[in-house]
C-alpha cells in the first residue's frame, strides 16, 4: 500500500510540474453496477443503476496526452439491500486525444466504501479504469467508462469473491 501511495504521490507531482495545461471540471454521470462472482454467488444478481458524481483536474502533458485525476462518489455493487455499498472514488487516468475532441485513456482506480461499517465489505477496493470522452465543445464533453474489480469486495473473512463491474455514461463541463 506504501508503495503505491509513492508511486501515485510521485505521479501527481512529476505530473503537476511538468504540466502544460491544466483544466478542472465536473462529472455526473449515471452507472450501472453488478458484480463478478468466482463461483455460485447470490442467485439474484441484479444490477444497480445510480447517479455519479465529482470533480476532476486534467493535467496536459502534451498537445494530444493528459492525466486526469477525479474524486468521485459512485453507488455500485448488486441491487439487493445487502449487496449495495457506496463509494469514493479517485481514477487516476491517462488519456490520449486521438482526433479533434476524441480521446481514449485507462488507469487505475482506488475506492473507499463511504457507509456501513463491518458488513462484509473490504473498506479499501482496487479497479482498472477504461474511458472515452468525445469533447463536444472546449468546455462540454460526453464520456464512458468501464470498471473492473482488481480485488475481491468481500471481506477475506468470508466465502465469497466478487468483483465489481462498472459502466458509467456520463458528461463533463470544464471550468
Amino acid at each position: 500500500m506504501k508503495k503505491i501511495f509513492t508511486l501515485l504521490l510521485f505521479a501527481g507531482i512529476t505530473t503537476y510540474s511538468f504540466s502544460q495545461d491544466i483544466k478542472y471540471g465536473v462529472h455526473f454521470a449515471t452507472n450501472v453496477s453488478n458484480m463478478d462472482y468466482e463461483v455460485d454467488g447470490i442467485r439474484s444478481n441484479p444490477h444497480r443503476n445510480g447517479f455519479v458524481f465529482g470533480a476532476f483536474v486534467d493535467f496536459g502533458l502534451t498537445e494530444t496526452l493528459a492525466v486526469m485525476t477525479e474524486l468521485q462518489y459512485s453507488p455500485e455493487g448488486a441491487n439487493l439491500q445487502y449487496y449495495k455499498t457506496d463509494y469514493l472514488n479517485l481514477p487516476v487516468i491517462l488519456n490520449y486525444n486521438i482526433f479533434g475532441g476524441f480521446k481514449l485513456g485507462v488507469g487505475p482506480q482506488v475506492g473507499l466504501k463511504v457507509h456501513k461499517q463491518n458488513d462484509g465489505f473490504k473498506n479499501l477496493v482496487f479497479s482498472g479504469v477504461g474511458f472515452a470522452e468525445y469533447m463536444v465543445t472546449d468546455e462540454i464533453g460526453i464520456d464512458f467508462r468501464y470498471l473492473y474489480g482488481i480485488s475481491n469486495v468481500f471481506d477475506d473473512e468470508l466465502d465469497l469473491e466478487a468483483k465489481q463491474g462498472v459502466m458509467q455514461f456520463g458528461f463533463t463541463y470544464r471550468l
